[in-house]
C-alpha cells in the first residue's frame, strides 16, 4: 500500500488533482443525497432516524428537558446540541437541515484531511479513502448524526500536533456528544502534550455539562437507558448467537428494545457479561501499552486512537451500521501519515464497511433478522473482519512502539559482506515536542 499511496499523492498534488478530487466528493455526496431524499427500497428506513426519532426529540428538548422518558435516548447530553442544530437554518424542514449540515460535516472532514497532506510527512491516502469509502454506506452517513461525532474526533486528531489545547477541547467537546471521541487522546506522547491536551478537554467537558444543566433538566437521564442495553443483532455476541441459532444450538428470538433489534432468550445475558467482560480486557491492554510504550512517532497518536475504537467497537453489545463511519473516518486520519502502521488494516475496515452495507439496509428485514444462512454469513463476516482488523491493529501498535528494535549487524573489515543500515528501513521521525527519542 505505501507504494499505492505514493502514486496517489504524486497523481493528486497538483490542481488538476485538487479538481478532481472535489468534482468526486460533489458527485458521491449528491448521490448519496438523492438516495436518501427519492423512495427507494431501504431509504425509509434509513431516514426515518431524522424525520421520527430525532425530529421527536427536538420537540422534547425544545422545552428545556432531555427526551429520558425515551427509552431510544442513550447519548450524553451534547447529543442535545446536534439535534437541535437544524434551528441553524431555519428555511429549510428539519429533515433539509439535518441532512445539508451533515453533509457539511463530511466537507470539514474532507478538507481537512487534505490540508493535513500538506504537512512533511503527509500523504493524500487519508482524504482518497474518505472519499471512496464513505459512499460505500450509500445514504446512512447523512441519516445519523455519528458524521457529526467523527468530524470531533478527526478534528481532535488532526489539531493534536500542533494545537494539542485545541486537539482537547474537541476530544472533550465530543465525549459529551457520543463518549469516544475522548478515545482520541490515548496515544498523546508522554509529558507536555498528553498533560495539555487531558486538561484542555475535562476543562471544555465541565464548562459545556454545567451550560447544559443550566438550560436543560435531567442532563444524566440517559445513563439508564444506555445500562440496560442487551445484545444487538448485528454485535459480534448477535452474530454468535445467530449462528447458534442456525446450526439449532439456541432456541431465542430476536425484538426491538431500546430502539434496535435485540437478541431475547437464554444465554443472553451471559453473553453480554462477556462482551463487557472483552471490553475491560481490551481497554485493559491499551493502558498497558500506553504504560510499555516507549517509540512516538508523528502517526502513534493517529494510530492508537484507531486501536482504541477498534476495540471498543468490536466488543461492544451494540453494534450498529453507523459505528463504521468512526472506524473510516479515523483509519483516514492515520493514512494522512507516512509513518502509519494501519496500512494493512485499512484494507480491512474497507471490506467490513462495503459488508455492512450489505447488512443494512440491503439484506436487513430478508436475511438478517430473519437468521437465514446468507444473513448468517454476512454478519459473521462484517465481524470477523472487525475482530480481525482489531486484533492486527493491537499487535502492529505494539510492535512498533513497544517491542525491541532489532540492531542490524554491521560488519567491520573485510569480508564481512554487511554495510552498517543494509538492508534496514529507516526508522520514522519521532513525535515532535513527545520528549521521547526514538529507539533505532
Amino acid at each position: 500500500m505505501t507504494s499505492t499511496s505514493t502514486t496517489i499523492d504524486s497523481a493528486l498534488r497538483g490542481h488538476a488533482g485538487r479538481l478532481a478530487m472535489a468534482g468526486f466528493w460533489l458527485a458521491t455526496r449528491t448521490l448519496m443525497v438523492v438516495l436518501l431524499v427519492v423512495n427507494l427500497q431501504g431509504t425509509s428506513s434509513v431516514r426515518v432516524e431524522i424525520t421520527q426519532t430525532y425530529n421527536n426529540w427536538y420537540n422534547v428538548l425544545v422545552t428545556g428537558t432531555m427526551p429520558h422518558g425515551d427509552v431510544m435516548w442513550q447519548y450524553p447530553p451534547a447529543a442535545a446540541a446536534i439535534f437541535l442544530s437544524p434551528d441553524l437554518l431555519p428555511f429549510f424542514s428539519y429533515f433539509e437541515a439535518f441532512v445539508a449540515l451533515t453533509v457539511i460535516c463530511d466537507a470539514l472532514i474532507t478538507v481537512g484531511l487534505v490540508r493535513a497532506a500538506r504537512r512533511a510527512d503527509g500523504s493524500l491516502a487519508g482524504a482518497v479513502l474518505w472519499l471512496t469509502t464513505l459512499p460505500l454506506m450509500l445514504s446512512l452517513p447523512f441519516a445519523r448524526y455519528d458524521l457529526q461525532v467523527t468530524l470531533l474526533a478527526v478534528g481532535s486528531l488532526l489539531c493534536l500536533r500542533f494545537r494539542r489545547k485545541l486537539g482537547g477541547v474537541l476530544a472533550g467537546v465530543g465525549a459529551l456528544v457520543k463518549v469516544w471521541p475522548l478515545l482520541t487522546l490515548i496515544g498523546t506522547p508522554r509529558g507536555r502534550t498528553t498533560r495539555d491536551a487531558v486538561l484542555s478537554a475535562v476543562a471544555a467537558g465541565a464548562v459545556l455539562l454545567a451550560v447544559l444543566a443550566l438550560f436543560f433538566r435531567d442532563t444524566l437521564g440517559f445513563l439508564d437507558n444506555q445500562g440496560n442495553r442487551g445484545i444487538q443483532v448485528e454485535s459480534l455476541g448477535g452474530s454468535a448467537l445467530m449462528f447458534g441459532k442456525l446450526v439449532g444450538a439456541w432456541s431465542g428470538t430476536s425484538e426491538v428494545r431500546y430502539g434496535a433489534y435485540e437478541y431475547v432468550g437464554p444465554y443472553v445475558s451471559s453473553v453480554a457479561l462477556i462482551s463487557v467482560g472483552l471490553t475491560v480486557v481490551g481497554f485493559a491492554w491499551l493502558l498497558l501499552w500506553r504504560v510499555k510504550a516507549r517509540r512516538w512517532t508523528t502517526a502513534t497518536p493517529l494510530d492508537a486512537a484507531l486501536c482504541a475504537i477498534l476495540v471498543f467497537t468490536i466488543t461492544s453489545r451494540v453494534l450498529s451500521p453507523q459505528y463504521l463511519m468512526w472506524l473510516v473516518g479515523l483509519v483516514a486520519v492515520c493514512l494522512t501519515c507516512k509513518h502509519t502502521t494501519q496500512r494493512p488494516v485499512a484494507w480491512l475496515i474497507v471490506a467490513a464497511t462495503a459488508v455492512t452495507t450489505a447488512i443494512y439496509p440491503l439484506t436487513y428485514v430478508s436475511e438478517i433478522l430473519a437468521g437465514t444462512g446468507l444473513g448468517t454469513f454476512l454478519l459473521v463476516l462484517r465481524n470477523g473482519l472487525l475482530g480481525w482488523a482489531a486484533v492486527l491493529s493491537c499487535v502492529r501498535l505494539w510492535r512498533a512502539s513497544v517491542s525491541p528494535v532489532p540492531v542490524p549487524e554491521t560488519g567491520s573489515g573485510s569480508g564481512s559482506g554487511t554495510s552498517s543500515g543494509a538492508g534496514a528501513s529507516a526508522a520514522p521521525a519521532p513525535q515532535a515536542g513527545s520528549g521521547v527519542p526514538a529507539r533505532v
